[in-house]
């Protein structure tokens, strides 16, 4: 019976930023839990790659995944992906925000441009992403949807002012959301990873960053993308149908230490 309430058998995903990373991690998660997935990246080779991952593995119970691209960061372009998905795929029942980018430098060396072009995607685009999907989600009076938010959403992170910035925000979104569709069938919760190495910021820490964000995890390692599914497929399942306005911390411990 509880295994039942953990299953997405049945139900249609869509993962935004699902083609790298976090989000790919998610997609496949999500089909493994039954779900039929559709994913969503910038880079046509990384999108072509992440669909034959998905499916290699056909299903009878579980339609065939589709994949678009798009720049998230666009609104014309985001619009324009919402009436593809939909006329393709149909109202999701899961959307996941996992799109993101990140710019580590001084705060004061950070341009207008700089700016504008982190939170578009960070932060605007989960926003609107949420609205936009959520609308048809209302509509029918059911959903799940999941932000990937960060251990800088808790924290001021050095180097990353704009990213921190834009994760504050996506907490704001969530719990924002929540509150407001919470009688209307529709969840809106959050995953605030710790430290995983990714193609965002694998290049992007220093080897200083890097130790000491192992440092002030208590676990002393940096987190495997799997670890982050099972808050996922829990969130977007029938076993988390009392949770909205909630963020997961996926940290090693990070945000529960207070010495270094």
């Amino acid at each position: 019976m509880h295994s039942k309430r953990f299953s997405l058998a049945g139900k249609t995903a869509l993962v935004l930023g699902g083609s790298s990373g976090i989000g790919r991690q998610i997609a496949l998660g999500f089909q493994e839990a039954g779900a039929q997935v559709t994913i969503v990246g910038r880079t046509p080779g990384k999108v072509a790659e992440t669909l034959a991952l998905l499916n290699a593995h056909p299903s009878l119970d579980r339609g065939k995944s589709h994949g678009h691209v798009c720049d998230l960061g666009n609104g014309a372009e985001l619009s324009d992906l919402v009436g593809r998905v939909l006329a393709q795929s149909g109202d999701p029942d899961i959307l996941v925000n996992s799109q993101g980018i990140t710019n580590l430098k001084p705060a004061e060396t950070f341009t207008r441009a700089d700016y504008d072009a982190l939170i578009a995607v960070n932060l605007t685009s989960v926003f609107f992403a949420c609205v936009e999907f959520g609308r048809h989600m209302l509509g029918r009076g059911s959903g799940a949807i999941i932000n990937i938010a960060s251990v800088a959403a808790y924290r001021g992170m050095p180097l990353s002012s704009i990213y921190t910035i834009s994760k504050h925000g996506v907490l704001g979104v969530t719990e924002t959301l929540a509150a407001e569709w919470a009688t209307r069938g529709v969840r809106v919760n959050a995953i605030a990873p710790g430290f995983f190495m990714t193609a965002l910021n694998r290049d992007k820490m220093s080897v200083q960053r890097k130790e000491a964000a192992l440092r002030r995890t208590p676990m002393h390692r940096f987190g495997e993308l799997d670890e982050l599914t099972g808050a996922a497929i829990f969130l977007a399942s029938d076993a988390a149908s009392y949770v909205t306005g909630e963020t997961i911390r996926v940290d090693g411990g990070f945000l529960s230490s207070g010495l270094d």
